[in-house]
């Protein structure tokens, strides 16, 4: 079957990266716009649920069909309501459990999604009828206690795939941090913000955010380091589904366990400060209930004290890299006062010329360009991200006194 990763975008290319490492041959992938694709069977659907880091959500796709492809508005709607009842449903939808319809459409002349997804609901409705020897405008039984199948349809370029979501909650729900703090950062984007930072965990460089909040990008790099999988604390929307069950479930958590390195090194390498108590305190729990409390290292500081001197010595490495989330315009404070912030950390980690200090790499997402046009130091590696619905910029300056450098 095709199992399809839906991602931010930007966050392709590491999503495949997850695959690839969890050993699935690069010929089972396929990646376009916000989308992996992997062949593969139940047991992979369990497997990607529980490692991937950088998805959001995870589906089976039951169908495919052309729609849209004529220039009569009717005609589409009819493609679309015989490609979906075409579907063998009764292969996806339990006896009289409840389900429900979302989508969207993107490059495509079949639009309007609220009506799409009523359409689609018929059609199902009279697939399922006629599968159970009914007559196809019988009015099927939808029990919510029994459970409920979530289907996605998605329209691009003319081409409709419908799926079954077995996630549940998205992925970058870990299971550890309750959503108390203000802003925090998606936890998917944060493994993205550190792939692309190319952070390579137990050498002699320590990652340091001094802007850390609730501690989302320090917990995710000490998971990543002690192998632990993201999926681990939690549940997915397969275990409730009789077709798959929770033996794929207890097969990839069990791997999972077996992968898993948490005992304490005599060296942290993990390290937040913030200036808000609260979100000190909020980091050090999320990182207890993310199983590397004894890998990390939260403390109550001013960025502005944050030195790389001051670094050198809380790290006891001679190496840091310095990959932060600082709060910004529209999201927590005006665009001028986000901008002396860019200033500040521009002072603080980069020389006159752009480059970073001695022993630092520094990675800073803010929206989009934000960084570089406060402070005019051009990135030396620029990635386009996504923040919610802000479009954003990670920048990374890898350079050393105007040498390559980057800690590989």
């Amino acid at each position: 079957m095709k199992i399809i990763l839906t991602t931010l975008f930007g966050l392709e290319s590491p999503t495949k990266g997850d695959l690839l490492e969890r050993g699935y041959d690069k010929e089972r992938i396929t990646v376009s716009d916000g989308v992996v694709t992997l062949e593969g069977d139940f047991n992979d659907v369990a497997r990607a649920n529980m490692w991937v880091k950088h998805a959001e959500r995870i589906f089976i796709e039951v169908g495919e069909f052309g729609c849209g492809m004529s220039d009569n508005a009717d005609t589409n709607f009819d493609a679309f309501f015989e490609g979906c009842r075409k579907i063998k449903w009764i292969n996806y939808i339990p006896a009289n459990w409840a389900f429900v319809v979302n989508g969207f459409s993107r490059k495509s002349k079949l639009y309007g999604i609220p009506a799409l997804q009523k359409l689609a609901k018929k059609a199902i409705a009279e697939s399922l009828a006629v599968s159970r020897g009914l007559s196809a405008n019988t009015l099927i039984s939808e029990n919510e206690e029994l459970g409920t199948v979530k289907i996605q349809f998605g329209i691009v370029n003319d081409t409709c795939r419908f799926m079954i979501d077995t996630t549940g909650a998205g992925l970058h729900k870990r299971g550890y941090r309750p959503l108390t703090h203000e802003a925090p950062i998606r936890e998917t984007l944060a493994s993205g913000m550190l792939t692309y930072a190319k952070y390579r965990p137990y050498g002699n460089e320590a990652l340091v955010d001094p802007f850390c909040g609730s501690g989302t990008i320090v917990i995710e790099a000490a998971r990543a380091a002690c192998g632990i999988a993201p999926g681990r604390d939690r549940h997915f929307a397969y275990e409730d589904l009789p077709y798959i069950g929770k033996a794929p479930y207890q097969r990839a958590l069990q791997e999972a366990l077996d992968n898993e390195d948490t005992e304490p090194m005599d060296d942290c390498y993990f390290f937040g400060s913030d200036i808000d108590p609260k979100a000190i305190e909020s980091a050090k729990r999320n990182a207890e209930a993310a199983g590397v409390a004894a890998h990390t290292k939260f403390r109550l500081c001013d960025a502005a004290k944050m030195t790389p001197e001051y670094l050198e010595k809380l790290t006891g490495l001679p190496r840091q890299l310095v990959i932060t989330n600082p709060p910004y315009g529209g999201r927590l404070m005006t665009p001028e006062e986000a901008a002396q912030i860019y200033k500040l950390i521009d002072r603080t980690y980069l020389t006159k010329s752009g480059f970073c200090k001695k022993g630092l790499r520094l990675s800073v997402i803010t929206p989009e360009n934000a960084f570089e046009e406060a402070t005019g130091h051009k990135a030396d590696k620029r990635v386009k991200l996504y923040n919610g619905a802000i479009v954003c910029t990670l920048s990374n300056y890898f350079k050393l006194d105007g040498k390559n450098h980057d800690n590989r």
